[in-house]
């Protein structure tokens, strides 16, 4: 079966509800995994000692923030230019999952800045550029929130996450065009990871714990935005029936 046969919403739950149990035990196995080595198994840096943990939580959310928003903009791009039926649905979906992994981020992100620099938050260019994906976010659930109309809702939303996106490699790459607090990359090198394996281990397995959480979530969200839309459609119908049988009960009073 072709892959767009899935851009029917009732194919599209049958197949989630068949993916999302082995989704959520692998999720939950990979956590399991990833919190005991981080925990228990890998060792303490030679400078920043117990405080290094802090990063199995802050990197993950930090690449998740950035993957949901890239995922948001593709489905924008679904919306805009193929007109995919389910491409606002996952969208709509991601943004409240994308806010609560950059607020994770920035959170845990401060956590481990005061020992390390002194500072729970600087103005530099990383943690700005983050600070408004997580205004994007927030913005664009507003936006699906305030419109009634979910297909125009949808368009309009598209129409900004695409203009938000010139914010994801100002976030990639501001270690290198500015001066920041923020470490160069580490791990997505082209001469590979500077990061020891028993440190880069751990965090892989977080990471992958991570995005398994993500596709969860996600799925979830795209199974209830669908059945929100089924409900409404099925109560404008129903007030569309009834309307013609009240204006013909009202015609008859008349006469």
């Amino acid at each position: 079966m072709a892959l767009l046969d899935y851009a029917n919403p009732t194919r599209f739950l049958r197949l989630s509800q068949r993916i999302l149990p082995w989704l959520t035990g692998a999720c939950v196995i990979a956590f399991a995994v990833g919190l005991y080595m981080s925990l228990f198994v890998a060792p303490e840096d030679y400078q920043q000692g117990q405080t290094v943990k802090i990063m199995y939580i802050h990197v993950p959310a930090a690449w998740l923030c950035m993957m949901t928003y890239s995922i948001m903009a593709l489905s924008s791009l679904g919306t805009l230019v193929w007109k995919h039926p389910l491409a606002d649905v996952s969208a709509k979906a991601a943004a409240p999952i994308g806010a609560a992994f950059t607020l994770i981020a920035l959170i845990t992100g401060s956590l481990w800045g005061r020992p390390m620099w002194g500072t729970y938050w600087e103005w530099d260019a990383r943690m700005t550029s983050v600070l408004v994906l997580l205004l994007m976010y927030l913005g664009l659930i507003a936006l699906w929130r305030t419109m009634e109309d979910p297909i125009k809702a949808g368009k309009a939303a598209a129409i900004l996450t695409l203009v938000g996106a010139l914010n994801l490699p100002i976030i990639k790459f501001s270690v290198d065009w500015w001066y920041t607090l923020h470490q160069p990359a580490s791990v997505m090198r082209m001469d590979g990871p500077t990061i020891h394996p028993a440190l880069l281990t751990p965090l892989l397995i977080m990471a992958l714990a991570s995005t398994l959480l993500f596709f969860v979530l996600h799925l979830q969200a795209m199974q209830n935005e669908i059945m929100r839309r089924r409900v409404r459609a099925l109560r404008l119908r129903a007030a569309s029936s009834t309307r013609p049988a009240r204006m013909t009960a009202t015609s008859t009073a008349a006469e």
